[in-house]
């Protein structure tokens, strides 16, 4: 039986709100099986306007940083979601990164903890609706165990295909095979005949994701303690040009999707395979902006 689509990350930018909404109904119509938007320019407003707009595929957050609002707000706005949808939406939270931390203004504890100190929070409020499924943002295991406790998906970013597997062990035999508990990993795409300018791009693009402890951590667990060693310690030297050489072609093959339409399509079919059954492809282009990349890739997925 073929795979079905993935879903598609995408990004309301102002000034084309609407467009994205007539963007978003275009990828329900090409049977896409999701739309996840990013914590960018306000994916809670993003996801009303998803609700209103299409009927019938599933969207949510990816994710929501738990810090953003209280929890009140969030449980009023994501029951109105859950119920104006018909049941469509998921709610992707996540404790993000340290650089969201600083631009909220805010002094985090155990991200475990807070996340689950949240998720019972929004559960507690009385009168506001139905609360809709919530997916935990993982990386590192002990994180994805926890979704698989209390919540129902786990949503990766930008993970290994070479220890995908080894991630989602942690999580009962029972829940990665029933097909409502999402496991979803938010995927960079790039398709292209130039693969030398694929990875040029995704290397670009991944540069600042090294930059982050969490991120640096789930990389020496996935196996590349050698690679995120060299760049810890280029940081401690304020060696940040040579960065990029660290980014070696090898983890990028393991990270992203680049390619020609017939070498993505391969390269998807591994991460279905290895469990993922929700994967979000980020667009990327070499030829232009996100509406580029999102042709790029129905042209790579139509049927």
């Amino acid at each position: 039986m073929p795979e079905p689509l993935p879903a598609i990350s995408l990004v309301a930018v102002p000034g084309r709100r609407r467009q994205t909404l007539d963007i978003a109904r275009d990828i329900e119509r090409r049977g896409f099986s999701g739309i996840y938007m990013p914590s960018r320019w306000g994916n809670i407003a993003q996801c009303v306007g998803l609700a209103l707009a299409t009927e019938r595929i599933r969207f949510g957050t990816a994710i929501a940083p738990i810090y953003a609002q209280t929890a009140e707000e969030f449980a009023m706005n994501a029951a109105y979601i859950h119920e104006v949808s018909g049941g469509r939406f998921r709610f992707g939270i996540g404790v993000a990164h340290a650089p969201t931390h600083q631009r909220l203004g805010i002094t985090v504890g155990k991200p475990l903890a807070d996340t689950r100190a949240f998720v019972d929070k929004i559960r507690s409020f009385e009168g506001v609706g139905a609360m809709p499924p919530i997916v935990l943002a993982a990386l590192r295991k002990r994180m994805v165990a926890l979704a698989a406790e209390i919540a129902q998906g786990v949503l990766f970013a930008n993970a290994s295909l070479s220890h995908i597997a080894a991630s989602l062990s942690v999580i009962p035999a029972e829940k990665r095979t029933d097909p409502d508990f999402l496991i979803g990993n938010m995927l960079p795409v790039c398709i292209t005949d130039d693969e030398g300018a694929g990875l040029a791009l995704h290397r670009r693009r991944l540069e600042r994701y090294v930059l982050l402890p969490n991120y640096r951590n789930y990389w020496k667990e996935a196996g590349y303690g050698e690679e995120m060693t060299a760049i810890e310690k280029a940081l401690a030297e304020n060696r940040r040009d040579d960065i990029p050489h660290y980014l070696t072609d090898r983890w990028i093959a393991d990270n992203t999707l680049y390619g020609s339409t017939a070498k993505v399509r391969d390269q998807l079919a591994e991460w279905y395979a290895a469990g993922v059954n929700t994967p979000v492809l980020v667009p990327n282009s070499l030829n232009g902006n996100q509406l580029t990349a999102l042709g790029e890739i129905f042209d790579t997925f139509a049927r």
